[in-house]
């Protein structure tokens, strides 16, 4: 990182983001590294206006890294319910406790200790110890390889290989010695407020005079999207399972995989009698088994159409026993459970006895 390098973009963003920059975030408040790491893994894949109540939510009930480590994985998931991207919170539980294990509960500051935690990739690395240390490491979120590609015009999609080498070439060069912690704020703001995916607003932007995309009048083509193609469909049964107490079943979810370790309905084959499921694994004939409206959810790498069957059981029990992976819930304690948002919202909208 080479100062008279970085002074071509990084002086007039600086000047910008004195005036213009987001300073009242809640996780700017007290930018501990265990409150920006936190605010670094929701923000990956999320809006920061999604972020902000589900963040306020996660510090009121773990506000340490210490109370994270030792918190039950029910209780992470739980306030991570619907934020999606569930590997997020189980490698954050699991960060957190090699944390305490191995650096003594203090946050390292080393950015290969910091990489070689769970869930924690080079721009993430540099997030939490620029905004939280002040230490000069570049980041490349989505927004900032956006305004990297327009402002130097990288072209290409930023998920091929030599594409992304070439917009951390960019970033380690630009990034200040000084201030880091500022110009990378700054350049997640920018991309989020004004170089925007569609419509960016050029003629208040900061970097407008050198904008390669903005000379060539190509805001719309850089950076390049990502090569089409057409996402597989997923079937599925899901049985919604409720006793004459009014509790519903569920099932904890294998750790890998989607909703991994969430708790859910129970799910069959797609071309399954739920009948036939019922009687198999809760010993006996449902007393009533209804259809609903089938749904579907859009994942990123595939499509799940959703039928689900809702079926009454006599026996509260019904030969299952509440275990380690199998539980009837009632309406009371399944708000404080981690359940899939779309899971959730089945439950809710198609079931409010």
């Amino acid at each position: 990182m080479s100062s008279s390098h970085s002074n071509v973009i990084a002086a007039p963003l600086l000047r910008w983001f004195e005036r213009k920059g987001r300073t009242d975030l809640p996780w700017q408040q007290d930018p501990t590294p265990y409150r920006v790491w936190v605010s670094e893994i929701m923000l990956q894949q999320t809006q920061v206006a999604v972020v902000i109540p589900y963040f306020e939510r996660f510090m009121a009930r773990l506000p340490t890294l210490r109370d994270l480590a030792e918190a039950p994985i029910d209780v992470v998931l739980a306030l991570w319910s619907g934020l999606g991207y569930y590997a997020r919170a189980r490698n954050l539980h699991r960060a957190a406790r090699e944390i305490q294990a191995r650096h003594g509960g203090h946050f390292p500051t080393d950015i290969a200790a910091v990489q070689a935690l769970p869930g924690i990739g080079r721009s993430t690395a540099g997030a939490i110890l620029s905004l939280s240390f002040g230490q000069p490491h570049p980041i490349l979120d989505g927004n900032v390889k956006r305004v990297l590609a327009r402002r130097f015009g990288v072209e290409g999609w930023p998920g091929r290989a030599a594409v992304l080498a070439e917009l951390w070439r960019l970033a380690e060069r630009h990034t200040p010695m000084d201030r880091s912690g500022a110009y990378n704020q700054a350049m997640m703001d920018l991309g989020a407020t004004l170089c925007t995916r569609s419509a960016p607003r050029c003629a208040r932007c900061p970097l407008e005079a050198g904008c390669i995309a903005r000379l060539q009048g190509r805001q719309q083509e850089l950076p390049g999207a990502r090569p089409a193609r057409a996402l597989p469909q997923r079937q599925t049964l899901m049985i919604l399972a409720r006793n004459r107490r009014g509790e519903i079943l569920l099932e904890r979810r294998p750790a890998a995989g989607i909703w991994g370790g969430l708790w859910s309905l129970p799910e069959a084959a797609a071309g399954s009698e739920p009948a036939e499921w019922c009687r198999e694994r809760l010993g006996r004939a449902p007393r009533q088994v209804e259809m609903l409206p089938p749904r579907r959810h859009t994942f990123t790498h595939f499509s799940l159409d959703i039928r689900i069957a809702e079926i009454l059981v006599d026996d509260p029990q019904m030969g299952v026993a509440d275990g380690a992976d199998t539980r009837w819930a009632s309406a009371e304690t399944i708000d404080a459970i981690g359940l899939p948002a779309p899971v959730r919202a089945i439950i809710q909208t198609l079931s409010p006895r």
